[in-house]
């Protein structure tokens, strides 16, 4: 049986791992939106870093006993339908969607790492998506004043 205290590790991680499979998707949904543009490559880029962190933390709910999520649950459905929304009304609306999704994500990320419930080995996969959720919201902050 497992202690009280993996259980938590494993749900606080599954947690992150529903927002990354969220933006995941919701990428997509921007990914369709620009189709031929500049932002592009950029984007695609964000889409693969979020893949990779799902990846990881999947992994990381495997090592510690957990058994992670298969998909976004209803973060990612209310995601979706932000990020459509925004579609409809412009690049900058979809890029703002965007690094409201980011923000929110590394906000996410530093309240995991303030709880103070996560083995060492987790919270220092933690500490290296802080960089990248921070690189996101500069550069869609820059997309946003060239669109």
């Amino acid at each position: 049986m497992q202690s009280t205290e993996t259980l938590t590790d494993t749900s606080v991680l599954d947690s992150l791992l529903r927002g990354e499979m969220s933006a995941v998707e919701t990428y997509r949904q921007a990914i369709d939106k620009f189709a031929g543009e500049p932002q592009i490559d950029q984007l695609r880029g964000f889409q693969r870093d979020h893949r990779d962190a799902a990846d990881k933390l999947w992994h990381h709910i495997e090592k510690h006993g957990g058994k992670p999520s298969k998909d976004s649950g209803a973060w990612g459905a209310f995601a979706k339908a932000v990020t459509g929304s925004a579609k409809l009304f412009g690049d900058t609306a979809a890029l703002k969607a965007l690094k409201e999704g980011e923000e929110h994500g590394l906000k996410e990320y530093q309240d995991a790492l303030e709880g103070g419930k996560l083995p060492a080995d987790c919270r220092e996969l933690i500490q290296g998506f802080l960089g990248k959720q921070r690189q996101h919201i500069e550069v869609i902050d820059r997309l946003m004043t060239t669109t």
